[in-house]
């Protein structure tokens, strides 16, 4: 077992750049006039995907000098003037791959823009459901064909424009399955000729705080929306002061509706902030590795629902230490708790292998939603942990995670991966980089060696391997 040396400085890194934030911007920059600068933006798969639509939709994008040794350090983006511009006679090909981001988001602005779209990707994005933002969308004037299975892509879009007037300038969408359908719409309803207003419907609302990042984005941009609220749906509407919206911590389906005025997206600089789903598996290897992890580039005030990773940390034992842009995280024994993770579901595949380390069980609920991802990210956390010793009982909502600290002395119990045993990370690179952590108290292992495909990080965080080595 390895010794842990708690008196050793920490290792510094930087977080990388918000995927969430980089996709939105890079539209607001596509969809205005003239030209801006997008800087810090994420470099991978995803975003190359979107930055790929959006010139072929009628936007330009270059590279800005690269920053040191990191690469690109953003994007001088040239806008499209309008709305997006598809095929005439035959459909713009619109390749979003395996990004579901790409995919919901872009397939609204699309919506929004003149002429034919094609919509089509790889792997499980042809199963991954779309039917509640394309019902939406044809209500507004858009035709919609699906090709194969019916409410998932590859689809055919014909796109004359999004007109509120159909529906009295109002439209009920739900946000069961993702936040990203509300998203899209919420940006596509400035290129609308008057006001549209979207009110949450459905059962629930998982990832709300990825809607408040939209909203951020509309505000850099200059688009006009008004936010109202409502105790129940027996009460009357509340219109939130400007910027109160930045206080919502959850939405109730028949309690909220945004407004967004009809304007144009507004050039200009913008810089993007670091992505906290990204440093959770950073933070988390400070936690359970040999030696503290400061990372960098985390605003504190972030709006980001992944932010939540340090309540999570804290309520399970660890020890923190939080600077206005940066967090630091030390070796600490964990302990089980419940944990109601709808509103950042991205953090439940590291959660899974934090609680297979603490001590007693860790309950997740409220992440049904998770089994249409880029995997099934309540059975995958499940089958790979299983390999290395821990119990865990996959539930219809969630995952229920008997940590192993409690069955011996501390940390001397814990996941191991047996010799010749190697992990599956489920076309995923969440389940990649969260399996990565169960290296840490290894000397040694280089976890990438153990994964059936450590490539797939590529698809947000390029440089995770990198990184990772000066971690473990």
């Amino acid at each position: 077992m390895m010794e842990i040396k708690e008196n050793l400085s920490p290792v510094t890194v930087t977080a990388p750049a918000s995927k969430s934030l980089s996709h939105r911007y890079l539209i607001g920059a596509a969809l205005a006039a003239g030209v801006s600068t997008v800087r810090h933006t994420l470099e991978s798969q995803d975003l190359e995907r979107t930055r790929a639509i959006l010139c072929a939709a009628g936007a330009r994008m270059e590279a800005l000098p690269p920053d040191a040794a990191d690469g690109p350090s953003g994007w001088r983006v040239t806008g499209m003037n309008g709305a997006p511009r598809g095929g005439d006679r035959e459909p713009l090909s619109c390749d979003v791959h395996e990004s579901g981001t790409t995919c919901r988001l872009l397939t609204a602005v699309l919506a929004a823009g003149q002429g034919l779209f094609r919509i089509h990707g790889a792997g499980r994005m042809h199963e991954r459901p779309i039917g509640e933002l394309t019902d939406a969308l044809e209500k507004l004037g858009a035709r919609v064909c699906f090709e194969q299975r019916p409410g998932c892509p590859p689809l055919l879009l014909t796109a004359k424009g999004l007109d509120p007037a159909p529906l009295h300038g109002e439209v009920r969408l739900g946000m069961d399955v993702s936040s990203q359908y509300f998203s899209g719409l919420l940006l596509a309803a400035a290129l609308g000729p008057a006001p549209l207003t979207v009110d949450l419907a459905g059962r629930k609302a998982v990832s709300w705080p990825y809607v408040g990042l939209t909203l951020q984005c509309l505000t850099d941009f200059g688009i006009t929306f008004s936010a109202r609220t409502r105790k129940n749906e027996e009460s009357p509407w509340q219109t939130l002061p400007e910027g109160d919206w930045r206080k919502l911590r959850e939405a109730r389906p028949g309690c909220l509706r945004v407004t967004v005025q009809p304007g144009a997206y507004r050039a200009g600089d913008y810089t993007v902030e670091g992505d906290w789903s990204g440093a959770s598996y950073l933070l988390a290897a400070g936690v359970l590795g040999r030696r503290p992890v400061r990372v960098e580039g985390l605003r504190s005030d972030s709006l980001q629902g992944d932010r939540a990773l340090l309540d999570i940390l804290q309520r399970m034992g660890a020890r923190l230490e939080t600077e206005a842009d940066a967090v630091t995280a030390y070796p600490s024994a964990l302990h089980g708790v419940a944990l109601d993770m709808g509103s950042c579901p991205d953090l439940v595949p590291t959660v899974a292998v934090l609680a297979s380390f603490a001590r007693g069980s860790t309950r997740i609920s409220n992440v049904a939603h998770l089994r249409v991802k880029e995997s099934d990210r309540i059975s995958a956390p499940a089958q790979e942990l299983a390999k290395t010793g821990v119990t865990v009982d996959a539930l219809s909502d969630g995952l229920l995670v008997n940590g192993l600290a409690g069955r011996g002395c501390g940390r001397q119990n814990a996941p191991r991966l047996p010799e010749g045993l190697n992990l599956c990370v489920h076309n995923d690179h969440r389940m990649a980089m969260s399996l990565a952590l169960l290296g840490l108290q290894e000397p040694g292992l280089r976890m990438e060696t153990r994964l059936d495909d450590p490539s797939v990080v590529c698809k947000s965080f390029p440089q995770f391997w990198d990184i990772w080595s000066r971690l473990a």
